[in-house]
């Protein structure tokens, strides 16, 4: 069981773990072990996050979600199996602990009188500057 809070909670089997051969630095090692790991999370069927969440988590996976929608993380930054593990897993932890947290809703608000009369002061003087461009005329 992975714990991501108090109230959710990823249960082993919806998680996959599959060990791939990293690139990068580990001398010989990086031929012949296969250090990195490639995590897959099945979001579309996953019954462990409420519906909410797995919306928000959607958006924020951005390119890790496949068509299918199985949220795919591949750790490789260290050279044992067991660390890729466990910092695969954390990143999965992460993205579901961004999504849980509920977006503060924007209250519409209209500009005061003061910015409203800046801006267009400002778009005056611009327009002042490039009037007073110009100077010579273009040879012919």
């Amino acid at each position: 069981m992975l714990r991501v809070s108090e109230v959710i909670s990823i249960p082993e089997s919806e998680i996959e773990e599959q060990f791939v051969r990293a690139s990068g630095p580990g001398g010989q090692n990086v031929n012949k072990l296969s250090t990195a790991v490639e995590l897959r999370f099945d979001l579309a069927a996953s019954t462990s996050l409420p519906a909410p969440v797995r919306a928000r988590l959607r958006r924020l996976a951005g390119r890790r979600l496949t068509k299918e929608g199985v949220l795919v993380i591949r750790a490789e930054r260290h050279r044992t199996q067991e660390l890729n593990r466990a910092d695969a897993r954390q990143r999965l932890v992460e993205l579901v602990r961004q999504a849980a947290v509920v977006p503060k809703r924007r209250i519409a608000t209209r500009p005061t009188k003061a910015s409203r009369e800046r801006r267009l002061e400002s778009k005056v003087r611009r327009g002042e500057i490039k009037r007073r461009r110009g100077g010579k005329p273009a040879l012919e």
